[in-house]
This record gives C-alpha cells, structure tokens and sequence, in this order.
C-alpha cells in the first residue's frame, strides 16, 4: 500500500460543517457597506424606537443571509430590548406560520398548535412584546416566496400595522429578495407601500478574486494541510464563477475532498473536482425542488415525462396531460407554472400564431430533476 493513501478512520477534513451551506464563517469579508447600512437602519431599535425597513437585493450565493444573521448575532450580544428573528420564507411562508415562528422566538416554546386563530397568535405576541417593552427585527429571508404563495401584502400589512391595533408594538423589517426579476415595492399594494418605505440594499455577485479568498478561507479552516493545491483551488474557482453562486463553489469543495477519501487519497485531483461538479452546479435546483408542496412536485415530474418524449409543450397542452392524472384547475395549474418561471425551473415564453401560444422549457435536464424528485 502507498505511503500516501488514507487509512480507513482517517479524513481529509478538520472540521467538515465548514462547508455547509448554513455555516456562519467567523470571517465574513467583502459585504462591509452592507452590513454598516444595515446596522444604521436597525440602530433606532436598540434605543427603543422602530427599526428603519430594508430591502436585501442580489442572486443566490452573494451573502445576504450570511450579512443578515452575523447582523443578528451582533444585536443579541448587545442588548435584550431588540429581538432579531429570522424567518425562512422557502419553509414558513404564510402569515400563521410566520407570526407561529415569532411567538416560538419571544417565548421560546414551540408554536401553537394549528387550530389556534391567527387573531390568538396575533394578540400574543403582540401582548409579549408590550409586556416586555420589546423591538422587533424580523428578516423575511428569500420573501419572494411570499410573492409566489401570493401573501407578501398579508404578511406585510399586518407586521408593519401592528401598532396600529396595539399601541406601543414596534416592529422593523428587513426583506431579503434572491429573484432579480422581482421588484417588491411594484408587487406590495398601496396600503404597504405608504408604510413600508424601505431602503434598498444591494448584494453584487463577488468577483474571481473575492470568491478565491472565501473559498481559501474555508479551505485553511475546514480542511488539513495539502488536501487542495493552488492550482485544484484555481479550477475549483473557475466553475463557481461559471455557475455565479458561491454555494456551489463550498459544496464542490466539499465533494471533492469526498471523492479523494473514497478513494484513500490525501490530496484532492482534477477528477475529484469535474465529477463533483456534476453534481454541486444543481444546488439551486435541488434546494428550490425541497421547497414545493407535494401537486408541484407532481407537475413538475409531468414536465420531465413530456420533455423526454420531445412533446409540444405549450401551456394548453400540457394542462390536457396534466388532468389525466391530477385533479386541478386551469387557474391553479397556470398559478404552479408561473411560480416555476419565476423560481427558475422553467422557462414561459410566448410563440406568434394563431394567438399567442404560452411555451414552457425546462432549464435543467429532465433525467436531473427527476432524480432530485425521487
């Protein structure tokens, strides 16, 4: 056996939840202004005021979340009278399940059960908050969803309105939006908008260089010494650029590093990394598909049988395939085919004809979406 090769209880990895995508790195560079404005607009909350509102813009993988909880664990060391919390709108994205979240952060008791009202959970929290004179910050993280379920205002109206039915409740919010097509303050209606008033933060992709000193930092962290070479760094750079998401370039390191221990080597190859990245360019698909409900789940597998079969798929078409096996409704039917326009799993274009004919694409390979399905 080569002196080189991993004994069967040896790894690669100091310590492996480095590269996870919920990691919260202890150095966190290159999103400065970001985090200064943000911590400006959250100032009056620790004085006991309302916290100014804010809109988190970029792509997937540019660091709003990170920015938003490093914010959050600052806050918490600072004081108790501004309570930070954070809300998945990929997993809570109605307004029970939102304000269900809240009440679990103030008492830290799991949510009321799902026969409670919401005006019960609503006259809760906010009777907490008066009672412990609190601040609120909640973080609508990914609230584009909120957008996709259609409860962006509901949610909206009711959190910024909250004082209005309870005097001395005081509540900011800071919206984090990873869909570039969505212009929130053009969706909200009126009566959010007239309070809402939000300042808009923006998150640039990171450039070649930025994403080189992250993904080296993980590397001296989470890995020993030797394990990645400058030159496997540089390719492992190279493809995360290619696919402009910083999560995909964390998670290729890790599956690589993988790839070396199943093979009982110390030092990870260019073979490690190509056959890795077959599988780390999907990480949007497969964390997006873990968000849809069970009917979408089904109409998006129908949409991989008929793109297989190189059927027509225009918007009418595909409705016919789709009653043959799910009992559904146009409206509801059209309403899952535009959120996965715009969640980034299709394509809706229109073709000049007879009319103008609806035509959906799939953006990934249909073979690759069904097995993230299964």
């Amino acid at each position: 056996m080569k002196k080189d090769l991993l004994m069967w209880d040896e790894t690669l990895f100091r310590d492996i939840e480095v590269f996870e995508t919920d990691y919260i790195p202890e150095q966190f560079n290159f999103r400065d202004s970001q985090v200064r404005e943000l911590a400006i607009n959250a100032r009056p909350g620790i004085m006991g005021a309302r916290p100014l509102n804010s809109i988190c813009r970029g792509l997937p993988g540019t660091g709003k979340t990170t920015t938003i909880k490093k914010l959050f664990a600052q806050i918490e060391e600072q004081t108790k009278k501004l309570i930070p919390v954070y809300i998945n709108c990929q997993i809570d994205n109605t307004k029970f399940a939102i304000f269900s979240q809240i009440y679990k952060r103030l008492t830290k008791r799991p949510p009321p059960a799902s026969g409670t009202s919401f005006k019960n959970l609503f006259d809760m929290v906010c009777k907490i908050i008066k009672d412990e004179n609190l601040v609120l910050l909640v973080c609508l993280d990914d609230a584009n969803y909120l957008l996709y379920e259609k409860e962006i205002n509901k949610v909206l109206y009711t959190l910024l309105r909250s004082h209005e039915a309870n005097e001395g409740v005081r509540i900011g919010i800071i919206t984090v939006i990873s869909d570039m097509t969505v212009d929130l303050m053009q969706e909200v209606d009126q009566r959010v908008s007239s309070v809402f008033r939000p300042s808009e933060i923006y998150f640039p992709p990171y450039g070649t260089d930025e994403i080189k000193e992250i993904l080296s930092e993980r590397v001296m962290q989470g890995m020993y010494p030797g394990v990645i070479s400058s030159a496997m760094l540089d390719l492992v750079v190279e493809q995360t650029m290619k696919s402009g998401d910083l999560r995909v370039g964390i998670d290729l390191l890790k599956r690589s590093a993988l790839n070396a221990e199943m093979d009982a080597r110390k030092e990870v190859k260019k073979d490690d990394i190509c056959r890795a990245y077959l599988i780390s360019k999907y990480i949007h698909l497969s964390q997006t598909v873990k968000t849809l409900s069970a009917d979408e789940k089904s109409l998006l597998k129908i949409l991989c049988g008929l793109t297989k079969d190189k059927s027509d798929m225009t918007a009418g078409s595909v409705f016919e395939e789709t009653k043959k096996s799910m009992k559904i409704g146009y409206t509801r039917y059209y309403e899952m085919i535009k959120k996965f326009d715009s969640m980034r799993l299709l394509n809706l274009n229109y073709r000049e004809g007879k009319g103008r004919t609806r035509v959906i694409t799939l953006r990934y390979d249909p073979d690759r979406i069904t097995d993230i399905l299964q």
